[in-house]
């Protein structure tokens, strides 16, 4: 394999990093939705390694908005995993034991391309970025402790927002006060990395959850 190689879909990256995630010792990912790395095809699903990999895994808010990426994250918490929550913009990736790094790239013709990376001076770079975004991130279990209520109200402030309805009727249809209605629909919108009320719909419909 060359310090760069191409690879376009997830097929492809499987057949090229199967044998990686055999073996792993270490494995570290970063993602903003489970459409990265998608969990059915993910590189390290349904395979018998020799050992169990030390795994850690960074994920944007928005992943625990949508029940069923929730469900599938906590679960990943739940066989082991180290799971962080972090609000900061992510370098979306895979790191298998600090020696091979997998960039995810854009979408053309709905297919992803990824970048396999060897060479040693960039994989470390791409490994000392993760592990200054896992520092300052929030564990799974405290994250959700502190977003308890927005990750309840979520849907029904999507369905609301969807509905174009006035704040005074969305505050009263879920028994909140207009102020109170008001900041939760800016924590949401700060969730979805969204700057309006429309960018948060259009961010929603993108994630599933309308």
């Amino acid at each position: 394999m060359s310090a760069v190689t191409t690879v376009r879909g997830e097929e492809e990256l499987f057949a090229r990093t199967a044998h990686l995630f055999a073996t792993a010792s270490e494995v570290t990912c970063a993602a903003r939705d489970l459409n990265t790395f998608a969990a059915p095809r993910h590189p390290s699903s349904g395979m018998v390694q020799e050992t169990k990999p030390k795994v850690r895994k960074l994920y944007r808010p928005a992943m625990l908005l949508n029940p069923s990426s929730a469900q599938h994250v906590r679960a990943v918490a739940a066989h082991g995993a180290q799971v962080r929550v972090t609000r900061d913009d992510i370098n979306e990736t895979i790191i298998i034991d600090r020696r091979f790094a997998i960039l995810a790239g854009d979408l053309c013709d709905g297919q992803r391309s990824y970048g396999v990376v060897t060479e040693p001076a960039v994989v470390q770079n791409v490994q000392s970025l993760f592990d200054a975004a896992w520092r300052s991130a929030t564990d799974l279990a405290v994250y959700d402790a502190q977003h308890a209520d927005l990750t309840a109200l979520a849907p029904r402030v999507l369905e609301l927002l969807a509905s174009g309805c006035k704040d005074e009727t969305a505050a009263r249809a879920l028994g909140l006060g207009v102020r109170t209605y008001r900041r939760r629909v800016a924590e949401l919108m700060t969730t979805l990395d969204a700057n309006s009320r429309f960018q948060a719909g259009a961010r929603a419909h993108e994630l599933g959850l309308l």
